[in-house]
């Protein structure tokens, strides 16, 4: 500011300058002194916000296990609702149609949303899905009911993880992504045998209302823990997609998160039927919980390092999971090496979601700070500092947006994985399902090592 600027008069250092300085005027003394009181806090450094990201760890698992609940209940709820089991596993379809469907115009429609009220809608909406699911006894109803829950997730995905981000210091930003997606492997490893238990000992339903119970508990958390930040600015300009997809980096981390969750889900939605051609079909739940337990130390290991090893972790990740698909296509006969091949899988798995979110955020974040300013500067659109965290209103808006691609691209390669590994199995048998993550696993090594300056940078950003 231009007050602080030095007055002609006597020579710097000398004892008239200084005194002359001492009287320029009380008001500029505190100012003198403020910076002295800073550098403790500075020294020390800003931390994560524990019990914020774990009530968005929280929501996390309520997202990924909402979704994924149904295929541990198959069999009560087709007898429940008089249908099929093929047609009541459409529940978890009708799920991920309606999160791609919605998640891109949502979150054009609610960029001007604060972020807390968003959070908390978001929640409301998978309280009122799953009670509606545990209390309906027409299919119509409850595939409604989950069409809904898929919007609500659409809507919480493209939010979680720029809230994470928001709530950390620039250089914990990915650790605290990290922090908030463990919620994903807890979902699959712990979650969904909670819920099949659930609804064997007592009834699907029952495991349903739960997840209404855990909601509303963890309402009252968002409420009372989790900061709250603005939402885009009134006048801000939402970028059309193209020109999301031509922020450098964009397109390569979409284009990974595409391929790298259709090869996961091709096997993930038919381990069961891969696992009882093996012989294997016994030790079905044992094996997921490996695979779990992998996937915990996975996100653990890249909740560490995220910061410093972006690109060295995907890279890893990548070859992990095509590791694993290696030892399932050689060595499928061994049941011993098939449980080394889950722990690969889950090593490499467990990480993946933060990592990709991690790196679309930072492209998206790249492409708001790259605002020509005034007298040719370049400028942060829209950010302010609060608490150590950069706060990235954005006027542009590319990291919601880059996220939101990301979340309805995530959720076309989980249905999309659905149908293919259902058309490979027709086709080809189970066996085919290693070779064919084998196949997509390589143009995804290829675009993750192509993009060392932007997408997956050998550098992450400060």
């Amino acid at each position: 500011m231009r007050t602080t600027e030095t007055t002609p008069g006597p020579e710097a250092g000398s004892e008239a300058g200084l005194k002359a300085g001492l009287k320029a005027g009380p008001e500029l003394q505190p100012e003198a002194k403020a910076e002295p009181e800073l550098q403790p806090e500075a020294k020390a450094g800003p931390k994560l916000p524990l019990p914020a990201l774990l009530a968005l760890a929280t929501a996390v698992f309520i997202t990924s296990l909402t979704e994924t609940l149904p295929a541990g209940l198959l069999p009560a709820m087709s007898a429940d609702l008089g249908v099929s089991e093929s047609a009541t596993g459409q529940t978890v379809t009708v799920y991920a149609i309606g999160t791609a469907l919605t998640a891109i115009p949502l979150t054009a429609a609610t960029a001007g949303w604060r972020r807390k009220r968003l959070l908390l809608a978001a929640m409301a909406g998978f309280a009122v899905a799953n009670t509606v699911t545990a209390v309906s006894g027409s299919y119509p109803l409850t595939m409604a009911a989950r069409f809904v829950a898929g919007v609500a997730a659409g809507l919480a995905w493209a939010l979680l993880a720029g809230y994470a981000r928001r709530l950390a210091p620039a250089h914990l930003q990915g650790k605290a992504i990290a922090v908030a997606m463990a919620g994903i492997p807890v979902a699959l490893s712990l979650g969904v045998p909670a819920g099949t238990f659930l609804g064997k000992v007592l009834s699907w339903q029952i495991a349903f209302l739960v997840m209404t119970g855990l909601t509303a508990g963890l309402l009252a958390w968002i409420v009372a823990l989790v900061p709250d930040y603005p939402g885009q600015e009134p006048g801000g300009t939402k970028p059309p997609l193209l020109r999301v997809l031509r922020v450098p980096g964009v397109t390569p981390v979409l284009f990974v998160t595409l391929v790298f969750v259709l090869a996961h889900t091709v096997l993930y939605t038919y381990i069961a039927t891969f696992l009882d051609e093996l012989g294997m079909g016994g030790s079905t739940d044992l094996v997921l919980l490996v695979f779990g337990a992998a996937s915990l130390i996975g996100i653990w290991v890249v909740g560490a390092l995220i910061h410093r090893r972006l690109r060295a972790l995907t890279l890893t990740s990548v070859l992990l999971v095509g590791g694993a698909a290696a030892l399932l296509a050689a060595f499928a006969d061994t049941p011993a090496l098939v449980y080394v091949a889950v722990v690969l899988w889950g090593l490499g798995w467990g990480g993946a979601p933060p990592l990709l979110q991690t790196a679309a955020g930072e492209a998206g974040a790249a492409g708001e700070t790259g605002v020509t300013g005034p007298s040719g500067t370049t400028e942060a659109s829209g950010t302010t500092e609060t608490s150590g965290a950069a706060e990235t209103s954005g006027p542009t808006g590319v990291a919601d947006a880059a996220q939101a691609m990301l979340v309805t691209l995530w959720n076309v390669a989980m249905a999309g994985g659905g149908v293919f590994g259902g058309v490979l199995l027709g086709l080809a048998g189970t066996t085919s399902f290693p070779w064919t993550i084998l196949l997509l696993l390589l143009p995804v090594l290829l675009v993750v090592t192509a993009a060392r300056r932007h997408g997956f940078p050998t550098r992450n950003r400060a």
